[in-house]
């Protein structure tokens, strides 16, 4: 039986290729601590720096037939704790950006619902307006903007000319916008 602890890194890295459990056990034993302690001086937390040791070994067994080591296996696992705690840290300040975003969003919840009220009441206001219109002329504006039929569509409907349709519509809209322009200029003064 081989003792692992008299294996050199290089030896324990060709073992682990092949997927020898004691190997990885031995790396993880030699490098555990000192790797934990470089962790928790970056980070300033212990359970983070578990936590980062516990993703890099995970890592190492998983890829361990794939994983090519150009160095060293000391400057390997110092190389990946140091980006798993990058990783981390760029992580935390989307996480907090996020929880910021959601707090802003939250104190203006009033502001929302306030500008949905403002638009359910220009929309009834609208409504009314277009309920004046002439029968004929109204009908073909709605037909227009409330179904979204063409021109040709409606006059086929309607069995009249595009062109008088087409009046119709301008007409309307010559309508509302002398009407509307004033409510709504009034509704936005009144509603700051």
């Amino acid at each position: 039986m081989k003792d692992y602890n008299q294996l050199a890194d290089l030896e324990l890295i060709n073992l682990l290729n092949k997927g020898d459990h004691m190997a990885y056990a031995q790396i993880y034993n030699r490098y555990k601590f000192i790797l934990h302690a470089h962790a928790v001086n970056k980070l300033r937390d212990r359970e983070e720096a578990g936590d980062i040791i516990h993703e890099v070994f995970s890592y190492l067994w998983s890829k361990r037939e794939v994983i090519q080591f150009s160095g060293n296996l000391s400057g390997y696992l110092y190389g990946a704790v140091r980006n798993a705690i990058l990783n981390k840290i760029a992580h935390k300040k989307v996480q907090e950006k996020y929880i910021d975003s959601i707090k802003v969003f939250s104190s203006q919840e009033n502001v929302v619902t306030d500008h949905l009220i403002r638009e359910k009441q220009l929309r009834e206001v609208i409504e009314k307006e277009i309920v004046l219109l002439p029968p004929k002329m109204r009908e073909v504006f709605e037909l227009s903007r409330k179904e979204y039929l063409s021109h040709k569509e409606i006059a086929w409907k309607l069995e009249i000319s595009e062109q008088t349709v087409s009046k119709q519509i301008t007409n309307a809209l010559r309508i509302l916008k002398v009407k509307l322009g004033v409510l709504i200029y009034l509704f936005l003064m009144m509603h700051r």
